[in-house]
């Protein structure tokens, strides 16, 4: 399956100082066996559930199970601590707030162990728009005939219903929010740059709940 990359994570262990770190090899994702891995770390790691912690509080979400590998790309990448110190980069007052990314050079050394050059194929469920508080895969490019998603980045769509037209049919939509729509709400109107990048960072870290 290509490079195999040696991470480390604690165990399970209750005693936090009993915990130890142990040796975990991954694959290196590519787009060859992106697909086949996902789908089999999916199988063992069925959680739906999880938590995005920020300075203003916390958003929880819901993934949904018919978009299986969306879902299991997003616990993987929990799992593997990549989002820690990330940030929201993208705050649109009325539209989005989009997380995933930061000009960390710790989060581009993190792209590059787990694989840079992957895309997760589009799961796009016909009967299901965009509202307010769904969960969408980003896109690198928007000229994306196969509608393919940037595993790293999603957005947070806020609305109006009237701003979906691009996106319904065109983003793969993997949740929702369940709660915490007011921390939503409270980072999409921070002072931003001409770019919709924040003037502060708004760093976040994910954990999964169940």
């Amino acid at each position: 399956m290509g490079e195999t990359v040696i991470d480390s994570a604690k165990t399970d262990s209750p005693n936090e100082n009993a915990a130890k770190l142990k040796k975990i090899e991954f694959p290196k994702l590519t787009s060859e066996n992106a697909v086949s891995f996902l789908t089999e770390y999916g199988e063992e790691n069925p959680e739906t559930q999880v938590r995005i912690g920020t300075r203003f509080g916390a958003i929880e979400l819901e993934l949904f199970e018919d978009t299986p590998l969306h879902r299991a790309n997003f616990i993987y990448l929990v799992k593997r601590g990549y989002f820690d110190e990330t940030f929201f980069s993208r705050v649109v007052p009325n539209f989005i707030i989009q997380g995933g990314n930061s000009d960390n050079f710790s989060t581009a050394r993190k792209r590059t162990a787990i694989g840079n050059t992957y895309e997760l194929p589009a799961e796009i469920i016909p009967s299901r728009n965009h509202a307010y508080g769904t969960v969408s895969g980003a896109k690198e490019y928007r000229e994306n005939p196969d509608k393919k998603t940037h595993p790293f980045e999603f957005f947070i769509f806020l609305g109006p219903p009237t701003a979906t037209a691009h996106l319904d049919g065109n983003y793969t939509i993997f949740g929702r929010v369940t709660r915490g729509m007011d921390v939503v709400e409270e980072i999409s109107e921070l002072p931003a740059d001409d770019g919709d990048w924040p003037l502060q960072n708004v760093y976040i870290d994910v954990s999964v709940l169940d």
